[in-house]
């Protein structure tokens, strides 16, 4: 059963309650990130330090 527009309202509403408006875009990043990791692990591309040996200096 796929959920309904006033169901994802809803949901929405929730998060938003929970997170509150400033940590949204933080949160969506994150998840963002953690998308594109597991789509890649699942590819099997070697993973790219997230640090340039210029910034360890």
């Amino acid at each position: 059963m796929k959920p309904g527009v006033t169901e994802l309202l809803l949901i929405l509403l929730a998060i938003l309650l929970l997170f509150g408006a400033n940590k949204l875009p933080e949160l969506a990043r994150a998840i963002g990130r953690s998308v594109t990791e597991l789509k890649d692990g699942m590819k099997g591309k070697p993973e790219v330090p997230s640090t340039t040996p210029e910034q360890k200096e």
